[in-house]
């Protein structure tokens, strides 16, 4: 089992999130703490909390926490490419959520080149690296390279390799609609298609997750926020 039973329940089989997920990670974290540096199930507690952390909000937190990790990584498994390259995203996430948008770009247009390479565009770690990259292109203000990647490489990919229902998939949905809003020069017409986008995506979401998930909810809040600015288009 390792971490697993602190990530999933065996009974739905769905990931724990919110506060129940933080609790969860901070119980393994203690648990293991005292193992030796190099053991492989106290590196996955680290990434455990960081993950933790950072999906509640708390991404000041989580920083130093996925830095931590990523040197661990650097230290114990520099021949597993791979672990380095998922740990160098988690530490770009993380960044980027506290301002620090320009090391976390940096950051993840290096990573995203080393998936591709490596695993090419339709493997899994690929495009959610690849889908963190374009909401950082996003915030820069590169809009038409981050919909360009997600509409010619990482949409069809998700689409193939994961299924329309995939949470990987959704959110890469999600991230296209909001560089359509975000995008100053969008037209009416990109308006209409970034809601048409996002209707589906927060289907598929409440059937897939329930209503009280908080990606259900980001999801929706995001549908009426297209809404609210086609009204006014």
């Amino acid at each position: 089992e390792g971490i697993l039973k602190w990530q999933r329940c065996f009974d739905c089989g769905q990931s724990f999130h919110g506060p129940v997920l933080l609790a969860l990670s901070w119980a393994a974290w203690k648990m293991y703490l005292g193992l030796p540096e190099n053991n492989g199930t106290r590196w996955g507690c680290m990434s455990l909390l960081g993950d933790a952390l950072r999906s509640n909000g708390r991404c000041a937190e989580a920083l130093p926490v996925m830095e931590a990790h990523l040197a661990l990584t650097r230290r114990g498994w520099s021949h597993e490419q791979e672990y380095v390259l998922a740990s160098q995203t988690n530490v770009s996430t993380c960044l980027s959520a506290v301002g620090r948008h320009n090391e976390a770009l940096a950051i993840l247009r290096e990573v995203y080149a080393g998936w591709v390479a490596k695993r090419g565009v339709s493997y899994h770690e690929t495009i959610k690296c690849g889908s963190n990259l374009a909401a950082s292109l996003a915030r820069a203000g590169f809009w038409d390279e981050g919909s360009t990647l997600l509409r010619d490489q990482l949409l069809p990919a998700a689409r193939r390799s994961l299924g329309l229902d995939h949470e990987a998939t959704l959110t890469l949905g999600q991230h296209l609609a909001a560089i359509i809003l975000t995008n100053r020069q969008h037209t009416r017409d990109d308006l209409l298609k970034a809601e048409t986008i996002m209707q589906d995506v927060v289907q598929r979401q409440r059937r897939v997750f329930g209503p009280a998930h908080p990606g259900t909810r980001n999801c929706e809040a995001a549908l009426s926020q297209v809404r609210e600015i086609l009204a006014h288009a």
